[in-house]
C-alpha cells in the first residue's frame, strides 16, 4: 500500500489518480496507524510552509512520517513535501521543518542569492522547465536529460550536502529541484502534473522496493 498523507494542505486526488494510472495502490489517509502499515509513503503539499508544519504537528502526522522514514521504507515528497524534509524555511520568518535532511528552504532571489535575470523573472516560478541530472537516481531512472516538468513554487531547498541533489533546474540561477538519499526521494516539481515524464517518475516510485 502507498499511503498519501492527508494533513489538509495538498492536491491529494491528482496524486492518487496518477499513482493509480501507473499501477500503484494508493490510499489517502490522515490516520497515523494506517501510515504505519504502509509500504510506501507520499507527502504532497501546496501552500505555506509554517501552516503545513503546524498541521502535521497538530495531527501527530509528523511523528508518523519520521517513523516511516526511520524504518527505511520508500518515501516520496512532492513540492511542499520536499521542503518540509529540511531543517527550516525562511518563509514568513523562520520555521523549523522535519529536519530529515540538513539544509534550509529559501525564496527565489533572496538577499545574498541574486540572479542575473532576477528583475525579468516573476515569483512564483510557474510552468514547465527543464531538469538536469548531476548524478544517477532511482526515482528519475529512464528520464531524459533536459526533460521538462511542471513547477509552481516561490521557495526551493538549499541542501547542505550537495550529494543529495538528484536534479537541478534553472530560474535565474541553478536551483535544486529533486533530492534522493537512501530510502528518501523528493521533487520540488509536481510529477502528477508533468505528463508522461511525471508518470514515469511515479511509476519508478511505485515499483521501488
Amino acid at each position: 500500500m502507498i499511503a498519501i498523507v492527508d494533513y489538509g494542505m495538498a492536491n491529494l486526488r491528482s496524486v492518487e489518480k496518477a499513482l493509480l494510472k501507473v499501477g500503484g495502490d494508493p490510499v489517502i489517509t490522515g490516520d497515523p496507524a494506517e501510515i504505519a502499515r504502509a509500504d510506501k509513503l507520499v507527502l504532497p503539499g501546496v501552500g505555506a510552509f509554517c501552516a503545513a508544519m503546524s498541521n502535521l504537528h497538530g495531527s501527530r502526522l509528523d511523528a508518523a512520517v519520521l517513523e516511516h522514514i526511520a524504518q527505511g521504507k520508500p518515501f516520496l515528497g512532492i513540492c511542499l513535501g520536499l521542503q518540509m524534509l529540511f531543517e527550516s524555511s525562511t518563509e514568513m520568518g523562520s520555521t523549523p521543518g522535519l529536519g530529515v535532511l540538513p539544509g534550509k528552504v529559501i525564496q527565489f532571489f533572496e538577499d545574498g542569492m541574486p540572479g542575473p535575470d532576477a528583475a525579468l523573472l516573476k515569483v512564483p516560478h510557474m510552468g514547465w522547465n527543464e531538469m538536469h541530472f548531476p548524478r544517477a537516481s532511482r526515482l528519475l531512472q529512464g528520464i531524459d536529460e533536459r526533460a521538462r516538468v511542471y513547477f509552481v513554487h516561490s521557495f526551493f531547498p538549499v541542501p547542505d550536502d550537495r550529494k543529495s541533489i538528484s536534479a537541478t533546474s534553472d530560474y535565474g540561477y541553478e536551483f535544486c529541484c529533486a533530492v534522493e538519499q537512501d530510502n528518501i526521494a523528493a521533487t520540488q516539481f509536481h510529477p502528477e502534473k508533468s505528463g508522461a515524464v511525471g508518470l514515469q517518475i511515479l511509476r519508478n516510485f511505485a515499483s521501488w522496493t
